[in-house]
């Protein structure tokens, strides 16, 4: 299945499922925001890496206008629903001015993965401890996807974009928990680096070793 939609190209990656809130500003976005509305229809953000477009994004619904400031600046509420990926992009359409592509939209299996899915969502966790910053997925822990945890896993956005073109639950858990497996010795390794460094100039009790 191909079909058109309008795009707003930005540097995230969005997932399916997920709550976006936007602050809409410049001209051609406001248009496109006012005509998706009014038609009922989606728009599509495909992540800009490296100063380019990629052939992957994700289609996102229009939720709520939420204000319309004096100066024609929008607050919006949307949410992701599938993902696609460019075939051609357009980037004059009459009369408007933003731009639009033509897409598919790959077969993708997003079937839960429970047991690996607690190991991640635990490790997760563990992750935010040592940062010491505090997170609310908003869903309970046995309906949590890739998706729903992808953001607070301590991902780059190329390693969020790499995720985006795996096609199976098993596959992005997969990436998960070897990116975890990589960064939570690394940032408890900081950890305890801060740890020595507090100490440093205090007294301190050692126990001397036996010769």
């Amino acid at each position: 299945m191909t079909n058109f939609i309008p795009i707003f190209p930005l540097g995230i990656v969005v997932y399916p499922g997920e709550q976006l809130n936007l602050h809409i500003f410049e001209p051609r976005y406001r248009q496109l925001i006012t005509d998706c509305f009014a038609e009922a229809k989606p728009f599509g953000i495909p992540t800009v890496l490296d100063n380019g477009i990629n052939e992957l994004g994700t289609l996102l619904e229009i939720t709520e206008i939420v204000e319309v400031h004096a100066d024609g600046k929008m607050d919006i509420r949307t949410k992701g629903t599938r993902i696609f990926k460019i075939l051609e992009t357009i980037k004059s359409l009459p009369d408007k001015l933003y731009s639009g592509a033509i897409v598919t939209y790959p077969v993708n299996d997003e079937r839960l993965k429970s047991v690996m899915m607690t190991n991640i969502i635990a490790d997760i966790r563990q992750l935010h401890k040592l940062l010491n910053v505090s997170k609310d997925f908003k869903k309970p822990d046995d309906i949590l996807t890739s998706y729903d945890v992808a953001h607070h896993a301590g991902l780059t956005v190329k390693e969020e974009y790499e995720l985006l073109g795996l096609w199976r639950e098993d596959q992005r858990l997969e990436y998960l928990k070897r990116h975890l497996a990589k960064v939570l010795p690394m940032v408890a390794g900081m950890e305890n680096l801060k740890d020595k460094i507090k100490l440093n100039g205090h007294f301190r009790e050692l126990k001397g070793f036996n010769l």
